[in-house]
């Protein structure tokens, strides 16, 4: 699973930043290290919305205080952590 989260000025403004941290933190958290690639990504052309995510094929605006339950959602239910 590929995870690009935008860093563009406008996302960044928005937060990027804390996003990409708070999703480094899931993903060592739930042990997904091998199952997932987290990547920045500039402009994905949705500047208006919060910050813009990209999940495999799905994008999405995300504020921060919303990443745990997408990460849960879009994520976790997809894979299962390496025991």
């Amino acid at each position: 699973m590929i995870i690009k989260v935008c860093i563009g000025s406008s996302c960044h403004l928005k937060g990027s930043r804390e996003v990409v941290e708070k999703f480094q933190d899931l993903i060592q958290e739930n042990k997904l290290e091998d199952e997932i690639k987290l990547v920045g990504k500039f402009c994905m052309g949705q500047c208006q919305k919060g910050v813009n995510v990209t999940i495999d094929d799905l994008t999405i605006s995300v504020d921060r205080d919303e990443i745990e339950e997408v990460f849960n959602q879009y994520v976790k239910g997809k894979l299962k952590p390496n025991e």
